[in-house]
């Protein structure tokens, strides 16, 4: 028996994947509405979480944030079994997974923090990536399981909490891409390119195949003999830059990388390659 808190849409696809696999799971939500959806393709939905973890030894969480998990966590520790698994998929701060997994050994329960890089679809078909770190012993008894969730279980080691910062890293490059992207869309509508023109060059080069080579130039310390010079690399964003004021299309986030790479041309980086504006970060 698993018990399930937390019905948004992933979980909610995690639960039906579960069920698909045989599993009998318990289901709880806020809005009880979306607890008892989950009853037509088998949950048992309870409209209190001390019931709906009764009598169960693994509890799966897929909340908002740490305020909401450490809420849901106390609301439920009356009808936790004992020595009951907390398995939690919430995306949360570090610090609060490290402080959950000290607090709940203590208190005679095991949590895992176990973040995923997965959409709904991913939860149902069990296909995508979840992040642990922290006790081995741990990891490798709840792995077979885990693995029955996701595509791949990536173990980053035995520090608590480093699985919660991973998950951190890989929604800022997310972020930080989408809001590149929206850029480059804004650019395509300055210059007055249909959007299928866009979609036909990306399908065609795709850039992201250079990602792994970008951090490995990036975080190398070496930017002296450069594939692209800094001084261009800022020439070009400077023509996105006014293409843009000429058409009266705002940019997000091109401006505050123009204005990087001017503070590493004021200190001689001109003629560097560009990836050189991420020197501090490593």
């Amino acid at each position: 028996m698993i018990a399930f808190l937390g019905m948004g849409l992933l979980g909610s696809n995690f639960v039906r994947a579960l069920i698909g696999k045989g599993e009998q799971v318990q289901v709880w939500n806020r809005t009880a509405s979306k607890a008892t959806a989950l009853e037509a393709y088998g949950a048992q939905a309870f409209p209190d979480v001390t019931a709906a973890v009764h009598g169960v030894n693994r509890i799966h969480l897929t909340l908002k944030d740490d305020h909401t998990v450490n809420e849901v966590l106390a609301a439920a520790a009356a009808g936790l079994q004992p020595g009951a698994v907390i398995i939690d998929h919430t995306t949360t701060s570090a610090e609060g997974a490290v402080a959950r997994t000290k607090e709940w050994k203590e208190r005679g329960f095991t949590y895992l923090h176990a973040p995923v890089f997965m959409g709904p679809a991913n939860a149902l078909d069990g296909t995508g990536y979840m992040l642990v770190s922290g006790d081995q012993a741990v990891i490798g008894a709840w792995e077979p399981a885990l693995s029955k969730m996701t595509g791949k279980v990536i173990n980053f080691g035995d520090t608590p909490g480093k699985a919660a910062g991973m998950k951190l890293i890989g929604n800022s490059f997310l972020v930080g891409l989408t809001a590149g992207l929206a850029d480059t869309l804004s650019l395509a509508k300055a210059l007055a390119i249909p959007l299928s023109d866009v979609s036909t060059l990306f399908n065609s080069w795709n850039p992201g195949g250079a990602l792994p080579a970008r951090l490995q130039r990036m975080t190398s310390g070496n930017y002296s003999s450069p594939s692209w010079e800094l001084s261009m690399a800022r020439k070009d964003t400077q023509l996105f830059m006014d293409a843009a004021k000429k058409s009266d299309v705002k940019l997000a986030v091109l401006p505050a990388i123009a204005a990087e790479m001017d503070r590493w041309i004021e200190k001689g980086h001109g003629n560097d390659d560009w990836t050189v504006i991420g020197k501090d970060s490593i």
